[in-house]
């Protein structure tokens, strides 16, 4: 059965769309993927310096916090629309759409982690001679880093699955394939494009999982055979 029959009998599954349109499934999941490691990257790049301005200046939380929560609330064709007189139909229109997005989440998770940092921890390094930067390095990221790696994690995902509404533009990765068989309603490419965009969201926070075990291992709880 060749693509064009599976469009005519419109079967979910269907292995000759999967082998003839392998390519277009590639290109779209790197385009998906790539637009999520940027937002995803440069939203920490802004969340953090924002994070720790609310941590010196703790009169700016209500502000700044309030503003990011707003921000994610705004619906996100409502969102491109106000950022399109600015950026114009590109790439850049949707990774700012998505950066603000992720805002919300890495600001509250980078906050949350230097809180829970233990006072005395703080103590026993100043009374070592660590200044402000040296702590902030040295002792506190690597203790918030657990809340830090799970903010991560949730605006990874959450930036997948948001990243389709870029294909009103034709940068929606695999988005673009779901909007381009919406018209004839084609199930395989709709399936297809839906399972590979869940299967992202999954890949990505195992990895990221993965790699937060791996930076934080004092996080682990050795049980025995009996638990406890």
């Amino acid at each position: 059965m060749s693509a064009a029959n599976c469009l005519v009998t419109n079967d979910w599954i269907c292995g000759e769309y999967l082998r003839t349109r392998s390519e277009e499934l590639t290109d779209a999941t790197v385009q998906h993927v790539g637009i999520t490691v940027v937002s995803v990257l440069i939203g920490l790049a802004v969340a953090f310096p924002l994070a720790l301005l609310v941590r010196a200046r703790p009169r700016l939380a209500g502000p700044v916090l309030g503003l990011t929560t707003l921000l994610y609330t705004i619906p996100s064709l409502a969102m491109f629309s106000l950022l399109l007189p600015f950026f114009g139909l590109s790439a850049a229109l949707v990774v700012t759409g998505l950066v603000l997005y992720s805002l919300t989440i890495l600001v509250r998770n980078i906050l949350a982690g230097l809180d829970a940092v233990p006072a005395e921890a703080r103590e026993a390094a100043r009374g070592m001679g660590y200044g402000p930067a040296r702590l902030l390095w040295e002792v506190e990221l690597p203790l918030a880093l657990p809340a830090l790696m799970a903010g991560i994690r949730m605006a990874t995902v959450s930036t997948v699955a948001l990243t389709t509404v870029g294909s009103i533009i034709g940068r929606g990765g695999l988005g673009n394939l779901i909007e381009d068989a919406l018209p004839t309603f084609f199930k395989a490419q709709v399936l297809a494009a839906s399972v590979l965009c869940v299967l992202l969201a999954v890949v990505a926070d195992l990895l990221l999982l993965g790699v937060q075990r791996l930076l934080t291992p004092w996080t682990r709880i050795r049980t025995g055979p009996g638990g406890g």
